[in-house]
């Protein structure tokens, strides 16, 4: 059932639970809206409207005819025309014949039509004034409780209201007639949206791409690749934070499991590979739609309306495996997914807040955009976003750049002797809505220290704290391209790897490679006599016990090992130059038979791990200052 004749009965309950009584008495007037009644339950919206204005036109005082009229011409769209025709109703309440029905029922109207014209105050006061007048009977109506529902969420929204201006991004952008779904990569330097050049049956959908040319506007849109566009329809896309993973809906395709699919490709060497269907694990036979990947592509969220849901379209996930293949995809459950839709799902950068847009969660009217926060990995109460980013129309979605400064979306635009256009604006994101701890991005290249040569490695940022990957992205291989997120005040490890060469370990916060662009990182090949500091391996002072922080470094030199069972190494321990030359030995020999028992402990045989322990012999810097001092401090691995 439509919400406009849910709108119709929630008026009828009024006049029912009292009877059928009117303000006046004459016959032909009350004969004209009765045949008026008949029409508009047949929605015949026309006729019925020009009833109700006879009977007016025949009784000016006919109090319940101007409140069927209203209700027509707001089922219409013509809210404007609604509100006069209601405002001279409501001048009639003085007549002797009006009751306190009617007023109830002219407060009711103008609630509902102040609601639909997004005069919220207004409608909150006409509803006050209202409330106290409906019988009983009406107020155990589904109607009414859930506008009394709306009321008490206006009451606590009014006093909070944002202030934002938005910005239709310039020429060249915005030059089709119709562009949505904006997505950026993380560094801000390309965008990429949803192109259609009308709405006519062989108008079709093409993933286009723009890049920023330094002088604060973008180059022209072009299509993002040919082996991406098709004579198909693709759209409604989502990127990678580097930009190297792609995701888009593609409808009737022939390869298909529904009536709409998501579709994945990659970016090898600097060119799309041809996408692939993602397959029955994460489609349906149903409509799946508007993805949204997590920054570095390992979760991928989107919005379906297949089976198994808790009505209407519901937000769906699926993980991304070790194998490069995907999980089942799930319900992200009854937190965020309600009884109506929930669609247009976004993962901000940091992985820990999902924005979506709902009309199931109480909000302004119709579609709102909304935020749900993860903590301790579970989906917390949804939070709308509040005026005026949401209003009494739809907003459908919303993409917020990994710097927090502005918010992306679509506006509909109607143009003089033209249809509908769609046009990307953006505004600056408010400063009232907390995102989390500010992320910075690091860009740089990952190349052979011996020959000069690219390398597609992997880069892991995790933290310390607990081992968890926080970020994975890959390095180009034909460039040696590779972009990093870092939450600000994390504290974390960057390890790069890639089989065959040793490992190169970061403290992201000692080394200071936040915010960086050219970070030239350089893997040397495994070969007998090569040696790298393994960073991330901490004792307390005068300690040789491992401390917890150092799990992610010592299960990455398992794995390096794993992978690599011809290698035997030489861990080496390390000092400063703080204490007699003899106890320094003894520490530093302790400190590496410490890594030494956890790789045996893991399962390596004691024989391809061997130790020494240096003291303060071999300095990497001069032992001048606390912080050269703690760079000495440290663990070398050699390849034997």
């Amino acid at each position: 059932m439509r919400p406009v004749f849910l709108f119709f009965i929630g008026f009828f309950l009024i006049l029912q639970t009292e009877g059928q009584t009117y303000s006046i008495i004459d016959s032909r007037a009350i004969k004209l809206y009765q045949e008026g009644e008949e029409l508009t339950l047949t929605r015949q919206y026309d006729e019925a409207l020009a009833k109700y204005q006879s009977a007016i036109a025949r009784e000016g005082s006919f109090l319940e005819a101007y409140v069927k009229a209203t209700q027509i011409l707001i089922t219409q769209g013509k809210l404007d025309e609604a509100e006069k025709m209601a405002l001279s109703g409501k001048s009639r309440l003085s007549g002797k014949n009006a009751n306190a029905r009617n007023v109830a029922e002219y407060g009711w109207l103008l609630a509902n039509l102040f609601l639909k014209q997004g005069r919220f105050e207004e409608a909150y006061k006409q509803f006050q004034e209202a409330d106290p007048l409906f019988n009983e009977a009406f107020k155990k109506s589904l109607n009414y409780r859930q506008i009394k529902a709306q009321m008490e969420f206006l009451g606590e929204a009014l006093g909070d209201t944002m202030s934002i201006e938005k910005e239709m991004l310039k020429s060249p952008l915005n030059e089709f007639k119709l562009q949505y779904f904006p997505v950026l990569t993380a560094d801000g330097e390309q965008i990429l949206f949803t192109k259609r050049d009308g709405t006519g049956n062989f108008d079709k959908e093409d993933i286009f791409t723009a890049f920023a040319d330094g002088e604060g506007s973008w180059t022209k849109p072009h299509s993002l690749a040919q082996s991406i566009n098709s004579p198909f329809n693709e759209g409604t896309c989502t990127v990678t934070a580097d930009g190297k993973i792609l995701i888009y809906t593609s409808c009737d395709a022939p390869d298909s499991q529904g009536s709409c699919d998501l579709y994945i490709a990659y970016k090898v060497n600097g060119e799309w590979q041809r996408p692939t269907n993602m397959g029955t694990k994460v489609n349906s036979r149903s409509w799946d739609s508007q993805p949204s990947l997590s920054a570095d592509g390992r979760i991928l969220f989107f919005s379906s309306n297949r089976r198994g849901g808790y009505g209407g379209n519901d937000i769906w996930y699926t993980v991304r495996q070790n194998d490069g293949s995907w999980s089942e995809a799930k319900n992200l459950g009854d937190v965020v997914n309600t009884s109506k839709d929930e669609i247009s799902p976004f993962m901000f950068f940091n992985n820990e807040i999902l924005f979506f847009a709902s009309d199931g969660h109480q909000g302004f009217g119709g579609m709102d955009i909304f935020l749900s926060r993860v903590k301790n990995s579970e989906f917390q109460a949804p939070e709308n976003l509040g005026l005026p980013i949401n209003d009494q129309l739809e907003q459908v979605a919303l993409f917020i750049t990994a710097k927090k400064d502005y918010a992306y979306f679509t506006e509909l635009t109607k143009e003089e002797e033209e249809n509908d256009r769609s046009l990307l604006y953006r505004f600056k994101f408010p400063e009232e809505i907390y995102l989390g701890e500010n992320l910075t991005v690091t860009e740089g290249k990952v190349y052979n220290a011996k020959t000069g040569q690219p390398v597609d490695a992997t880069l892991s940022l995790v933290s310390l704290t607990n081992d968890s990957t926080l970020y994975q992205f890959q390095s180009d291989g034909k460039t040696g391209d590779f972009m990093m997120l870092y939450p600000e005040n994390a504290v974390s490890g960057l390890y790069v790897e890639k089989k065959g060469f040793l490992p190169k370990i970061y403290n992201v916060e000692r080394d200071k490679i936040q915010n960086v662009k050219d970070l030239k990182v350089e893997l040397v090949p495994v070969a007998s006599g090569e040696a790298f500091v393994f960073e991330n391996v901490f004792f307390d002072f005068d300690k040789f016990d491992l401390k917890a922080e150092s799990l992610t470094s010592l299960k990455r030199l398992e794995k390096f090992l794993q992978e690599n069972p011809n290698v035997n190494i030489l861990i080496s321990g390390h000092t400063d130059n703080i204490g007699n030359e003899g106890y320094n030995q003894t520490l530093s020999l302790q400190r590496a038979k410490s890594v030494q028992q956890f790789l045996v402990k893991a399962g390596l045989h004691p024989g391809r791990v061997m130790v020494e322990g240096k003291g303060d012999k071999e300095p990497l810097v001069p032992n001048t200052s606390a912080e050269n001092q703690a760079l000495n401090r440290r663990i070398t691995i050699k390849i034997l």
